[in-house]
């Protein structure tokens, strides 16, 4: 697993209730679990920090969906399901500069 494949993972709610398998974005791949961020189909919830991806056979995606940015989480690689596909370098391009505003980064 690397940053920019889309994975199938139990991923939490927000309030910790429960969780749902659902797509996520690897942002990082440690030894004993990932960095993800949260994949919707919810398009109405777009924020500024998100990003749109539309389906296609490398992502593996069945609907236009946002990449939540702002919805980060570290889980255990074993709640990784299985791999839907990824993103390409053009879109990696882009989650960098949104993980940078989100962040509040500096890049100077």
């Amino acid at each position: 697993m690397q940053k920019g494949d889309i994975v199938l993972v139990q991923f939490p709610f927000t309030d910790l209730t429960g969780n749902k398998n659902r797509p996520a974005l690897i942002l990082r791949s440690g030894t004993l679990d990932v960095t993800v961020s949260f994949i919707s189909t919810q398009l109405h919830w777009q924020e500024p920090s998100d990003l749109l991806l539309q389906p296609n056979s490398i992502n593996g995606l069945k609907k236009p969906s946002l990449i939540r940015i702002g919805k980060i989480a570290t889980i255990e690689k074993s709640l990784v399901i299985g791999k839907l596909g990824n993103i390409d370098s053009e879109e990696i391009g882009e989650l960098n500069k949104k993980l940078i505003q989100v962040f509040n980064i500096n890049t100077n």
